[in-house]
């Protein structure tokens, strides 16, 4: 299964990435979990460019990366701005029953409104939606967790 978080930065995915991924290990023992988050792979490929393309080109190695774990039968948990819905809508067609998008937002200010995302759209079909707005990180997993029926 792959688990795609996607939202403004600073609204949660990675916070909920990481907790989530500590609960599927810790519940989970038989499952080998894998997080990919879109500021790591920024880091390690000193990609920098965040212009429509080179965000699209982030996104699609994320994608790729992703399914190739999932194949490799990793649970896949993808903390990643992903910003056009079209591309996330491609990869959720090709991926079907194995993909669950998870969009987190919030009203709050937290420090991140710098890196805001003009041209950010949001889900419209087939995704959970988890508003972190005065909703302690833990609670919001909750939330995914009920709504995953895990």
């Amino acid at each position: 299964m792959i688990y795609w978080l996607t939202g403004q930065p600073g609204h949660g995915k990675t916070t909920l990435a990481k907790i989530f991924k500590e609960y599927l290990e810790n519940n989970y023992l038989h499952k080998k979990i894998m997080h990919i988050d879109g500021d790591d792979l920024r880091e390690i490929f000193n990609n920098k460019d965040f212009s429509k393309e080179g965000r699209i080109k982030n996104i699609t190695f994320a994608q790729g990366l992703a399914k190739y774990l999932n194949m490799k039968g990793f649970d896949v948990i993808v903390s990643l701005v992903a910003p056009y819905k079209e591309v996330r809508e491609s990869f959720k067609t090709d991926m079907g029953s194995e993909l669950t998008e998870i969009y987190v937002y919030t009203d709050e200010l937290r420090g991140r409104e710098a890196n805001h995302v003009s041209d950010y759209e949001q889900p419209t079909d087939n995704f959970i939606s988890i508003d972190t707005t005065d909703v302690e990180p833990i609670g919001s997993l909750l939330e995914i967790i009920n709504q995953i029926q895990l």
